[in-house]
């Protein structure tokens, strides 16, 4: 790709995607409309960046490499309006950015900077309309397990609770430059309307689920002993012998908004 001669950033996190044929398919899932607001994590050297300027017309970038801002400048130009924004993600206010109107996040994200990417989005749900991301396989497998499966944790509950979360495909790693040494996966999520999460207290569901995912192996009665007893538990339906990765998404919201028995 001419204007892009920096290898890619091992410092980084860098893979950049190169197969065609997993562009369009990730084009196909976002389906942009006209008039709508993308928002694009991590550009690289512009495999998603320059369809989706064909596609759509105009995007805007988030690119913390500063090496790679003038080639997609000036690469942008015959596809597009492509406005860049120089940042960590993890800095950027997507509620700002967004300016009143919902934003639609795409990327193929650093998978070693992932979750904290996810945790960020959501703090600015409010505001954003849908993702759509590529991570490694792993990591998506997690995000959209169901309650009772070996990978079924917090990182499953925090955004199933939030958005309805659907793996899509999976992604070989010869789609990238460099190889990477997994397997990756496109995954969406979509976050909920605010008055069907029904989280009464983010703080304490966010503690609870982290608690109860601290130590697998402990029943909810010793793993949450710092925040709920076992009066508390069955008054929100729930069994003190139970272990976190049994309990739905649902029951873990009950809880959460559940009074203390003796309050």
């Amino acid at each position: 790709m001419s204007g892009f001669h920096q290898p890619a950033k091992k410092s980084l996190g860098q893979h950049f995607l190169h197969e065609r044929g997993v562009v369009e398919r990730i084009l196909l899932a976002v389906d942009p409309r006209p008039g709508e607001h993308l928002v694009e994590i991590g550009p690289g050297q512009g495999a998603m960046t320059f369809p989706l300027l064909r596609r759509h017309g105009s995007l805007t970038a988030i690119e913390f490499d500063r090496d790679l801002l003038v080639p997609l400048a000036e690469a942008a130009r015959e596809h597009g309006t492509l406005k860049l924004v120089h940042a960590n993600v993890l800095d950027v206010d997507f509620t700002a950015l967004a300016g009143g109107a919902p934003i639609r996040l795409v990327g193929n994200l650093p998978y070693n900077l992932s979750s904290p990417i996810l945790f960020h989005a959501l703090d600015h749900a409010a505001v954003v309309r849908d993702m759509h991301f590529m991570l490694q396989k792993e990591v998506v497998d997690r995000m959209a397990a169901p309650p009772g499966s070996k990978v079924y944790g917090r990182l499953s509950v925090m955004l199933q609770a939030w958005c309805e979360v659907t793996a899509l495909f999976s992604v070989g790693p010869g789609a990238f430059r460099p190889p990477p040494r997994v397997d990756s996966a496109v995954v969406r999520l979509v976050p909920r309307p605010p008055a069907s999460v029904g989280i009464s207290d983010p703080a304490r569901f966010a503690a609870l689920v982290r608690d109860a995912f601290g130590q697998r192996r402990k029943t909810l009665r010793n793993a949450l002993s710092r925040l709920c007893d076992e009066a508390t538990l069955r008054a929100a339906g729930i069994d003190p012998q139970a272990r976190a990765e049994q309990l739905p998404v649902a029951d873990f919201v009950r809880l959460s908004n559940q009074p203390p028995a003796d309050g």
